[in-house]
């Protein structure tokens, strides 16, 4: 079995593959201070939960865009299951022609994602990731990363908002019954929701714009995707295991 991880800003997730299909999978915070036994109770305790022994793992993929947490994590593999992981970054075989000014400003997390979309959908594709940043990555139709674009996530500009204003408060995130807010909360909750589609929808149309390519495919995951994309006028396809279905792939490209 291979255990992948994809170490984002707020969470860990997991991924427990069994050849190419997704047995088991769970999340937990990303903290820097924890130490690797921390870490390793947590996994042993999920394979305890599920009946698995940590032996019957034969490799560990990660991404990650936490430098800090990175040596935590691989000393965590070496003790609880005596495999030195495999790290998502420049030099690693991803099938991907990368076309970025400096590979190693790029984030982990998006050479996944467009290693996973590009591998089921084929190219021409835009990538997106509603997660603690909203990225979206091009892929050309032969399979190059051109590049793409950054911008807050939805809880980060919400907390942001809350945390530099004296008044204004933080609210739960929804789909509001009317874009004209009738009180603060509700204000908030228009200006972030359909401000995050309408940025969805003209950086697709955008982006679209310039590959200058037929038949492009949209394909999109992270925690917040359904939320936003069920209200976006662009079609797209959702698919909430985009990153940990790219790590198997990319572990085999390496093995």
């Amino acid at each position: 079995m291979i255990l992948g991880m994809d170490v984002g800003n707020t969470n860990i997730k997991f991924g427990l593959f069994d050849k190419d299909n997704l047995l088991h999978s769970w999340r937990m915070h990303s903290d820097v201070l924890k130490t690797a036994d921390d870490y390793g109770i947590n996994v042993t305790s999920f394979f305890n939960r599920v009946g698995l022994d940590l032996h019957r793992v034969d490799g560990i993929i990660i991404s990650s865009v936490v430098p800090a947490i990175n040596y935590t994590l691989e000393h965590m593999c070496k003790l609880y299951f005596d495999i030195v992981p495999l790290f998502v970054g420049p030099g690693i075989k991803t099938g991907l022609n990368i076309r970025y000014d400096d590979t190693k400003d790029l984030g982990a997390d998006r050479i996944v994602n467009s290693v996973s979309a590009y591998s089921r959908f084929g190219g021409p594709l835009i990538v997106i990731d509603v997660g603690t940043a909203l990225t979206f990555n091009v892929i050309s139709r032969k399979g190059e990363f051109l590049g793409g674009a950054i911008c807050p996530g939805l809880r980060i500009a919400m907390n942001s908002l809350a945390a530099n204003t004296a008044k204004l408060p933080n609210v739960e995130l929804i789909n509001p019954d009317s874009v004209i807010g009738r009180n603060t909360q509700g204000c908030i909750q228009s200006g972030f929701f359909y401000g995050y589609v309408g940025i969805m929808d003209y950086m697709i149309e955008k982006l679209r714009s310039e590959l200058l390519e037929k038949d492009v495919k949209i394909v999109a995951t992270g925690g917040l995707v359904n939320l936003i994309a069920d209200e976006c006028k662009e079609k797209m396809e959702i698919d909430p295991i985009l990153t940990l279905t790219g790590l198997k792939i990319i572990y085999d490209k390496n093995v």
